[in-house]
């Protein structure tokens, strides 16, 4: 398929994991992917895995936390390509603990990391995506936003915020063709989920067996659905919240 054919798409947290993913399906069908993250070997990593397979893309390193970075990388990639067709919102990070072992700076990173950073890049590149009448932003929520697992009170309400954020924006700017949607993954083996697992002590066997469709979802499995909600195939799909978990209702 080539649906993102001659279409210049922006992704960020894209240096691994579920971003580098959905960096990958994206440039497979077509698009040039500016690859996003904050740390430029991982960035680097992602574009050289792109460009191998014969794929276009390009890395641009800051920080999607810090307003100021956001405005001037926009200002640079519309510059650049005179447009962004495709925006997704995916950079992210999980500071685990209750509300009482949580501390100051893990909430308020999270907050950053995972809302802020979707703020800044929407305000950056919506007045674009409205000009041209068309465009098609996809963010990455959770399933924990809507089902909260215990013991992650801020990863859990900043996912809750990405939903209700991009709901919001999906009503404000349909009417200028730009459409917004959100995907809530469940337990997916990305090296985020790996490291929570090993800090509990916990076998990715163990998690899988709680999962109804009997293993953990896969990066590649989550960005064919970005990829189809970012594409025309999905043009009526506005302000969706999709699930994939592979049936698993709640954490």
């Amino acid at each position: 398929m080539h649906r993102f054919e001659g279409q210049y798409a922006v992704v960020t947290g894209a240096g691994g994991g579920i971003g580098s993913a959905i960096a990958a399906r994206l440039a497979r069908e077509g698009a040039h992917v500016v690859v996003c993250d904050s740390v430029a070997e991982l960035a680097r990593a992602t574009v050289g895995a792109i460009t191998s397979s014969g794929g276009s893309a390009s890395p641009a390193v800051f920080d999607v936390a810090d307003a100021g970075q956001v405005a001037a990388f926009a200002l640079d990639a519309l510059a650049q390509h005179g447009r962004i067709d495709v925006l997704v919102n995916n950079a992210g990070i999980n500071r685990r603990g209750p509300l009482l072992e949580l501390s100051d700076e893990d909430w308020h990173t999270t907050m950053r990391v995972n809302v802020d950073s979707m703020y800044y890049m929407c305000r950056a590149f919506l007045p674009a995506m409205v000009e041209a009448g068309r465009g098609a932003i996809v963010n990455t929520g959770s399933q924990w936003g809507m089902h909260p697992a215990p013991g992650h009170i801020a990863y859990n309400v900043s996912k809750a915020a990405v939903i209700a954020f991009s709901q919001n924006l999906a009503r404000d700017y349909a009417p200028m063709g730009v459409r917004v949607n959100v995907v809530c993954p469940g337990e997916i083996l990305t090296p985020m989920v790996e490291a929570g697992l090993a800090h509990q002590g916990i076998a990715a066997a163990d998690l899988a067996a709680k999962v109804p469709y009997g293993r953990l979802g896969t990066p590649e499995e989550v960005a064919a659905l970005v990829a189809f909600l970012a594409s025309d195939e999905a043009a009526y799909m506005c302000g969706s919240v999709v699930e994939i978990t592979g049936a698993q209702a709640v954490c």
